[in-house]
């Protein structure tokens, strides 16, 4: 190797001594020999006496016997500067050409560019739901663009476009002597459409000396390879499809849609206009932020159609007197359908495309490639969802803040706002500049201008990022997730309840689930073996072997004994606990995850009440399994990947082969036992509130000091499943009654199904049944629920005869305590009820009178723009009549 090594540098030494002795030598020997007799030929002009005869010679010539001859001197000099600026242009020209400054782009490369073009999200229903991109950009055909939007284009930006190859040489000398020799702003620019195509394919460079010459060369050679490659309409589609519109906006069609919420192919001649004279300056001429400005320019635009014979006088002077009427729309990635959906596809998507290559040998780029992504979302179910959380979140939230009114959830612990501070992204930006922690509480306390989501109205308010911090912590959040069980195709995703303020997706957040987790307990003691009608004591226990766990009811009420159905209708954590004993919890570990729960689960017995963390995606999956009588599918949510040629280049199909994870009558077992919790237990308001009619087998839960409420429902041809809760578990309500499932999560559910049945898309979901039991199954069922403890006689006291005698008293016997812990319920639920349509009343009249006074306020709002936009035609024509008289005098 070093052999190689030395024979190599002494190579490039012998290289270097032949350039130098029979190129660089000779070069130098012979420039400087030419150097020296320059300078002896002339010196004799570089001293002052020289300069000086010069003078007196101007001064004392004759200028009236002047002769052409005697001023040959300064025909020569121009001559010579002609010549060097000539040389020096095609020198300039050349080393362009070569790519001195930089390669070109080659014919065959103008062929293949592409624009960056934005990938675009559809549901299963073909609804565009959203778009990833740098560029704000839809490519379109030419057939495809107004045609009044092409001949504005041409009559304002290049009158002669059908005429050159790319340069307009006439252009070029009206620009010099018009624009630069008598300053009229009015003659236009020099560069063609081919000239400012090239510059938007690939932009100007800065170079650290003639940059606006060198780019001006390129753009001369780059327009003329396009003319070349491309046919006129070509160009014409390739520059209306990259023209920038202002910020990250680009292209006729996506400026048609976000200024006038219109295709290319519909735009009106005036709203064409407006959008081609914005092309002299984004922003001056941007009808968003200067109408009038907008307005103008839309006008010169349509006086250069009359002038160049694409619009009659009498046409163009009809639209001129119109205002602009705008349909703004501008959607960001939070807005739109399904935000939360959307992001989670994007994170998986980039993922995806780094590991896929093109045919050219490069990743895909799901901002640049224009991909279109198929889902299975429904768009109209996707809708519902989204309104049905907005409504009972919303509900609850007017509730959660008289509940606390003149409180604060976290009380003293201001640990609470302190963890929330440090997790937001103004606190590690401020971090990352090396501020110190006294330094980022006194910016936190600064009050800034923010925009501050409500309920009621979203606005502008002065306020401190801190106490921002403290006003969000307050606010309910929500996920709702559904799936079709026999697909797996997710049908509906809400991941929150505003995607601006709240980024935290929780259908896939983790979080304790309650008592949704207990199905899967007794799905493990089907398994082993144990039989659905054994009956469990209701009675607290003490598991001295963990630690003296001792498992409390929720609503405190012990004695008698149920069954598995009873039990799991009413929640009855005191036989939960016994189940898991005697069916083992490392059988229900494994049953769990086989269902579809990937997360760790604690090996406890008191799993059995829902202590583990998971999220709404993974009980979701495994509530799908049992609905698929045991067979496991994975959620599917995306079907096809096309690339912008319209090429499929991935398929997704729903998993044609399941697996077995639990024995179907085992499974169906559960369902008919979660039949019970909707028929008679915790969610019977399913049925009484909401009228709903299918098969519904669902679970409510509710986890420790309610800090989280749960309900997955299955139906027959849908699993859907709603948490609500607070970002931070310690922002609850304070009881059972307000903020256990039944309450908070079962309504967005109930409202949802509601919703979906009364759609006639839907209505087939309306009198579903699930297929009925095996009559093996079913005779294994045939029990009863609740067994009621055995009456205690006890002799009556002198008093206790006495009272008996008294109205109202007689000698009715005292009912047992398993009764009346049923009668209790019976009243709750009533009561329950009864306050449920109050507050539906009361929400329902003040919403009513809300939407009168919008009505109201919109209607006086918009006679005051009626009066307004009067008066301004009037002094408009005043002013026009004014100017006419002026100009006449």
């Amino acid at each position: 190797m070093k052999i190689i090594l030395h024979r190599l540098w002494h190579t490039l030494l012998a290289l270097l001594k032949f350039c130098w002795k029979y190129i660089a030598q000779p070069l130098y020997t012979f420039g400087k020999r030419k150097s020296v007799a320059y300078y002896q030929l002339h010196k004799h002009r570089l001293t002052a006496p020289y300069w000086q005869h010069k003078y007196r010679q101007v001064q004392t010539y004759n200028w009236r016997k002047a002769k052409v001859s005697d001023f040959s001197f300064f025909f020569k000099g121009v001559l010579r500067l002609s010549l060097i600026f000539v040389l020096v242009f095609f020198l300039f020209y050349l080393a362009t050409y070569i790519g001195f400054f930089g390669s070109l782009p080659s014919r065959n490369d103008l062929k293949a560019r592409q624009n960056n073009t934005a990938s675009e999200v559809y549901s299963a229903d073909s609804v565009l739901l959203g778009r990833y991109y740098i560029q704000d950009r839809t490519n379109v055909k030419y057939q495809d663009i107004a045609p009044h939007a092409v001949e504005a284009l041409i009559a304002t930006e290049d009158a002669r476009f059908y005429e050159h190859a790319g340069v307009d040489h006439r252009s070029l000398l009206r620009v010099f002597f018009k624009s630069i020799l008598f300053q009229k702003e009015s003659s236009g620019g020099g560069s063609t459409l081919s000239q400012q195509l090239a510059k938007n394919l690939y932009p100007r460079k800065h170079y650290w000396f003639f940059s606006t010459p060198i780019n001006k060369f390129r753009e001369f050679i780059i327009a003329r390879r396009l003319e070349k490659v491309y046919s006129k309409q070509e160009i014409l589609e390739l520059y209306l499809n990259t023209v920038p519109m202002g910020g990250d906006l680009y292209g006729i069609e996506r400026a048609s849609r976000r200024f006038f919420n219109t295709s290319a192919d519909s735009l009106k001649i005036e709203e064409a206009a407006v959008l081609i004279g914005m092309l002299k300056a984004t922003t001056t001429y941007n009808p968003r932020l200067n109408l009038e400005k907008s307005r103008t320019r839309r006008n010169v635009v349509l006086n250069q159609m009359v002038k160049y014979g694409y619009l009659s006088p009498e046409k163009a002077s009809t639209l001129k007197e119109k205002p602009i009427r705008l349909e703004y729309r501008y959607q960001t990635h939070n807005d739109g359908l399904a935000p939360y959906f959307r992001e989670q596809l994007r994170l998986e998507l980039v993922k995806w495309c780094a590991d896929q290559k093109k045919p050219d040998g490069t990743s895909y780029n799901l901002y640049t490639d224009g991909l279109r992504i198929y889902t299975t979302l429904d768009s109209k179910m996707q809708q519902l969802a989204e309104q049905a959380v907005r409504r009972r979140i919303a509900r609850l939230q007017n509730q959660f803040d008289a509940h606390w009114r003149g409180r604060t959830p976290w009380g003293s612990n201001q640990e609470v706002i302190k963890t929330a501070m440090r997790a937001s992204d103004r606190y590690k930006k401020l971090k990352a500049a090396g501020l110190s922690e006294g330094e980022i509480e006194t910016e936190f306390a600064e009050p800034v201008s923010m925009q501050v989501f409500s309920w009621n109205k979203s606005s502008k308010k002065e306020m401190s990022p801190l106490d921002s911090i403290r006003y969000y912590q307050k606010f309910l959040n929500a996920g709702l997730i559904a799936i079709e069980p026999y697909t797996g195709f997710v049908k509906a995703w809400v991941g929150g309840i505003n995607h601006h303020v709240f980024k935290y997706d929780h259908v896939r957040s983790k979080r304790q689930v309650g008592s949704t987790f207990k199905p899967i307990v007794y799905a493990a003691a089907l398994e082993q073996g144990m039989d659905p009608c054994t009956p469990f004591p209701n009675q607290r226990m003490t598991y001295a072997n963990y630690d003296n766990w001792s498992p409390r009811n929720a609503d405190g009420k012990y004695g008698g004994e149920y069954t598995m159905r009873d039990a799991l209708a009413h929640s009855v954590n005191t036989v939960s606990a016994q189940i898991i004993m005697k069916a083992g919890i490392e059988p229900t570990v494994s049953l769990a995850h086989r269902l579809g729960i990937k997360s760790t689960l604690p090996k406890v017995p008191a799993l059995a009440l829902g202590t583990a963390n998971l999220s709404l995606f993974e009980m979701v999956q495994a509530y799908m399994t049992l609905a698929n009588f045991g067979y496991r599918l994975n959620p599917t949510y995306i079907t096809k990947i096309v690339n912008n040629k319209g090429e499929a280049i991935r398929q997704f199909s729903p998993d044609m082969n399941p697996k077995q994870v639990l024995a179907p009558e085992h499974a169906a077992t559960i369902v008919h036992l979660l039949k019970g919790v909707v028929d008679e237990g915790s969610a019977r308001r399913l049925r009484s509130e909401f009228g709903l009619a299918m098969d519904i087998a669902g679970k409510t839960g509710t986890t420790q000091n309610h800090s989280d409420g749960w309900f997955i429902g299955i139906t027959p041809g849908l699993v859907t499943g709603v948490w609500v809760g607070a970002e931070n578990p310690l922002v609850r309500f304070r009881t059972l009654n307000l903020g256990q499932g039944s309450n908070t999560a079962l309504p967005i559910w109930g409202e949802f199904i509601s919703k979906v049945v009364r759609t006639p898309k839907f209505a087939s979901y309306r009198y579903t049944r699930f297929r009925p039991l095996p009559p093996d199954v079913e005779a294994k069922l045939t029990c009863n629920s609740f067994l009621e403890p055995e009456p205690q006689v006890v002799q009556a006291s002198f008093l206790d005869r006495l009272l008996n005698h008294l109205p109202g008293r007689g000698n009715h016997r005292e009912e047992d305590r398993g009764w009346g812990a049923r009668r209790d319920r019976d009243r709750y639920e009533r009561e329950e009820k009864d306050r449920w349509k109050e507050e539906e009343k009361w929400q329902e009249e003040r919403e009513k009178k809300q939407e009168e006074e919008n009505k109201k306020k919109w209607e006086d709002d918009r006679k005051w723009r009626e009066e307004r936009g009067k008066k301004l035609e009037e002094r408009l024509k005043k002013w026009r009549k004014e100017g006419r008289k002026w100009r006449d005098n």
